[in-house]
């Protein structure tokens, strides 16, 4: 593995990232105090769920291995009908939801990295995980899209300048309530996400880069 990895991807869970780790394949070169595997130019760190969780992985990452970008991949729930299981979005706009300004109420906002050429959808971040209906209709309002981890990572990379994008794919929509339906549409759709990612974004993650490397 190189000493300096061009691109390091965060994940929250062995759910999403397993395609990542199998079929790339990747090796584990680290298991405390995150999981992280490797291949070549590309450096996976598993978080944990949640953006405590998020920020300290992120942080790990750059602080140990300094990439040249940090991307967050993973699932998200749709907060409006429109969108279809499986479907892959580029985050334009991160909206941390429950972390509202002092001055005016209004939650922080955050533009990460926009690459051309990918569908591209607005975020919320929160610790609460957001199944009903009437929860995803008030999030509609700022975002098209909700998870936990975005808004965390984008802070930390910040942190040490070092340019963070952000994919994820639909695993939810207001038609399903229940966790056991999230993890099976995780299950149903990581393999395609895995391979659009090293198809397809991965290649235009690498020009980004000051100091990129072909893998």
């Amino acid at each position: 593995m190189p000493k300096h990895p061009v691109i390091g991807v965060v994940m929250a869970t062995m759910l999403e990232a397993k395609p990542f780790v199998v079929e790339t394949p990747m090796e584990r070169i680290e298991k405390h105090p995150f999981k992280v595997y490797a291949k070549d130019s590309l450096l996976l760190v598993l978080s944990g769920i949640g953006k405590a969780n998020a920020a300290m992985a992120t942080f790990h990452c750059c602080q140990k291995y300094a990439p040249d970008m940090v991307v967050n991949l993973g699932a998200a729930g749709a907060t409006t009908g429109g969108f279809k299981l499986g479907d892959i979005f580029h985050i334009s706009r991160i909206v941390e939801y429950d972390r509202p300004n002092f001055k005016d109420g209004s939650p922080h906002v955050y533009k990460p990295l926009v690459i051309d050429g990918f569908p591209v959808a607005r975020t919320a971040t929160q610790d609460k995980p957001v199944i009903f209906p009437e929860d995803r209709k008030k999030i509609s309002r700022v975002a098209d899209l909700v998870e936990m981890e975005a808004a965390s990572v984008n802070q930390a990379a910040n942190k040490f300048q070092i340019p963070s994008a952000f994919f994820k794919f639909v695993t939810d929509t207001p038609e399903h309530t229940g966790d056991k339906d999230i993890v099976n549409h995780i299950r149903e759709y990581r393999d395609a996400f895995h391979a659009f990612f090293m198809e397809k974004i991965f290649p235009e993650l690498i020009a980004q880069c000051p100091h990129g490397r072909t893998p």
